[in-house]
Order: structure tokens, then C-alpha cells, then sequence
């Protein structure tokens, strides 16, 4: 699960991208060292990570790596001293990771928003109703791929279960727990021609390396219910000495940055015509 990108990988792809920012070689900080993130599956998957690192590196002189999980696990990385920071999108787990002296403060950067895929020509025909959704996928014991790992789009899931008013939705008997990221459990529903809720910039993603052929399409999109806030939190370090708060410390400021900020507006607008992010550091 862990990526590594070595600092020369990283430094041959900077080229590209700073053009875009106006960097050039002289203004390139020293190498100060490797930070340690664990983030969401879904800033993984889509290449946002792969699209920022090398310009985190020029810009500070620190070498980004990264642990891409589900929310619940990364957050419990955090816990455990494994990692410098996290980049996730769960906010009661986030306020409870600060609340218990975890983390140091809870950063909104982003945010972006999640779809519900599933067969076209199946019954479900509501366009901007989610638990409308929910409640007929329930009523009609429809199938329904869970990522069922406690990670962010997960509980995104139960929360709208319980918007719904729907307690009992796993007796469902065609209710799935993937126990999986968000890129496998798309293509399980693509195959079980199943109903699943997907953060909006993974599904675009995967439906495009399926070049194309995925059966399922987005059914339900643009619910206030969908909304996906994205937040960075540095691992207190009164906690766990040994986190690299300088470097965490580095990567927040950089990512509320207005360059940055801007950068992370424009990802994905060349390859899908809209972002798969939307800024909105305060």
C-alpha cells in the first residue's frame, strides 16, 4: 500500500508542473527530509498525490511519501504514531483524533463530492435525491456494494442510511461489504451490476483506466447530502515526539497556500473538463 517516490523520481517530474507554477531551478530549497502521510484512497487513486508531490518537494525541500487507506485507517496510523500527517475527508473521526490529543488541529483544503453509481437501465431513476435513493435501493432489496471498511465514503454511506431512517439496511440481502478501496469496489458493482456510493474524482478515474467499458453509470449527483470536505491534520507531537511537526507544519501551509490552492483547482480539468477537487482553504 505504501508508495515511495525517491527524490530524483520526484525531481524529474517537477519540470512539467513548475512551468506552471513559475519555479526554476534556483529557487529549490535544500533537501530537508521524508514526511509521512497517510491519506484516503481517493487522492491516490485519482493522481492527485503523484500531481502535487513533486512541487512539494521543489517548493519546501521535503520529500512527500504516503500510505493510501481508507479514512478509518489512516486516521488510526495517526493514532499510532506511524505517520507525520494526514489528508482525509471523515469529520467526526478527525474532530475526535484532535479531541483526544492526536492531532494538532483540524485544516479544511478541500473538498469535492460523491455520486451514486449504478445500472442505467435499472429501476432507480431519481437525479438529485440521494436518500430517495437509499430508501428505494432498501425497498427493493436492490444491490448495493459497501465499501464496508470504516473508511470516509463509508461512513458518508451510514450517514445517509440514517438520513434515510433506514437502521437495518445490511439485512438487505443483497447488500455487499467490499471490505475494499474505492477503485475495487466500482468495478465489483460494475460487475454485480450493483448500486455504490463513490467520492465523484475516483469514479471518473476509474471509469476512464476501464477505458470505458463499465457498465454503470452515475445516477444520483449534486444532493447537498453529497458534499466531501477534505482536511489536513498535523500528528501532535506531544504525543509522539518523534513526528516531524516542521514537516507537517510545511505541508499545511503549503497546501492552503494560494499557489497551491489554484493548483488543486486546476487538477483534472485537461483530462475530465472539471476539477475532481475544489479548493477552500479559509
Amino acid at each position: 500500500m505504501k508508495r515511495f517516490l525517491t527524490v530524483l523520481s520526484m525531481m524529474l517530474m517537477c519540470g512539467a508542473l513548475l512551468i506552471g507554477c513559475g519555479g526554476n531551478k534556483e529557487d529549490k530549497d535544500p533537501f530537508q527530509g521524508v514526511l509521512m502521510m497517510a491519506t484516503t484512497t481517493s487522492t491516490d487513486n485519482t493522481g492527485l498525490l503523484d500531481y502535487l508531490a513533486p512541487v512539494f518537494l521543489f517548493d519546501t525541500g521535503w520529500e512527500l511519501q504516503w500510505v493510501s487507506v481508507g479514512s478509518g485507517e489512516a486516521i488510526q496510523l495517526g493514532r499510532d504514531g506511524e505517520v507525520d500527517v494526514l489528508l482525509v475527508h471523515s469529520k467526526v473521526a478527525e474532530e475526535s483524533f484532535v479531541e483526544d490529543g492526536f492531532g494538532v488541529e483540524r485544516i479544511e483544503v478541500m473538498y469535492n463530492d460523491y455520486v451514486i453509481v449504478g445500472p442505467p437501465d435499472g429501476p432507480v431513476k431519481y437525479g438529485n435525491d440521494a436518500v430517495a435513493v437509499f430508501k428505494q435501493i432498501m425497498d427493493e432489496s436492490l444491490i448495493f456494494i459497501s465499501r464496508g471498511d470504516d473508511s470516509g465514503t463509508h461512513n458518508a454511506e451510514k450517514k445517509l442510511w440514517a438520513s434515510a431512517e433506514i437502521e437495518d439496511f445490511e439485512s438487505n440481502p443483497n447488500y455487499v461489504s467490499a471490505g475494499a478501496g474505492m477503485a475495487a469496489t466500482l468495478l465489483m458493482a460494475d460487475e454485480m451490476l450493483g448500486y455504490c456510493l463513490s467520492d465523484r474524482g475516483t469514479w471518473l478515474s476509474t471509469k476512464k483506466n476501464a477505458d470505458n467499458d463499465m457498465e454503470i453509470e452515475v445516477i444520483c449527483e449534486d444532493d447537498t447530502r453529497l458534499y466531501n470536505q477534505y482536511s489536513v491534520i498535523a500528528v501532535n507531537p506531544d504525543k509522539y515526539p518523534d513526528a516531524l511537526v516542521a514537516g507537517a507544519n510545511a505541508f499545511i501551509e503549503w497546501m492552503r497556500s494560494a499557489e497551491i490552492q489554484e493548483l488543486i483547482g486546476k487538477f483534472g480539468i485537461e483530462e475530465f473538463g472539471k476539477p475532481l477537487f475544489v479548493p477552500n482553504a479559509k
